[in-house]
């Protein structure tokens, strides 16, 4: 998948965690920072390409990317896996452990959730891909959906670009119509905290 389906997915499913499982109580900032970190999440997994949306923006990103992906055995390989889920989840921990002083209004673990429901969030999208996902690193099998590899969706065609992204777009559209109270109220509490 494209890094703007990765996106609209990863912010797809944190709404829909947000709404079904709603925290007890959050600030602003924890809701900005949360969504950044989605959306982070979100392409993370694909930093193991030169042509990642991260290198590309950096000014020796290309070089950078190309040492980054081997280290990592190249695109859908650990950054692909629970392992890597893993490691990230836990580097991330770290990162935003360590910059919790300056953040204190932010809810952290919130914010740790939403970049891991971002990571989550790509690994389910490109499982159903016809490359697939390699989920039990060290087991070096690529896991798609649906079994069929013939059935699976291309990178960045027609399929992706005029029926995946669109249905994500409805789902959304539909699930807020559907939760719009329950969204309201939720608003409403977060900003008279």
């Amino acid at each position: 998948m494209i890094a703007r389906t990765h996106d609209l997915a990863a912010i797809t499913a944190l709404g829909v965690v947000f709404v079904l499982m709603p925290a007890q109580s959050m600030s602003l900032a924890t809701i900005i920072i949360a969504v950044l970190a989605n959306l982070i999440g979100g392409v993370t997994p694909d930093i193991d390409q030169p042509t990642a949306p991260l290198w590309k923006n950096l000014p020796i990103g290309k070089y950078f990317g190309k040492v980054f992906g081997h280290l990592l055995g190249g695109h859908r390989f650990f950054t692909h896996s629970i392992l890597g889920l893993a490691l990230f989840g836990f580097l991330t921990h770290l990162l935003l452990t360590f910059l919790q002083p300056i953040m204190s209004s932010v809810n952290i673990d919130i914010v740790w959730w939403s970049f891991m429901i971002g990571m989550l969030s790509h690994l389910v999208m490109d499982t159903f891909t016809k490359e697939g996902v390699p989920w039990l690193l060290p087991i070096p099998i690529k896991f798609g959906f649906p079994p069929v590899r013939a059935w699976r969706i291309t990178t960045d065609t027609w399929v992706e670009l005029w029926v995946v992204f669109p249905l994500l777009i409805v789902f959304n559209i539909w699930f807020y119509f559907m939760h719009y109270q329950q969204i309201l109220f939720l608003l409403r509490h977060v900003i008279s905290s």
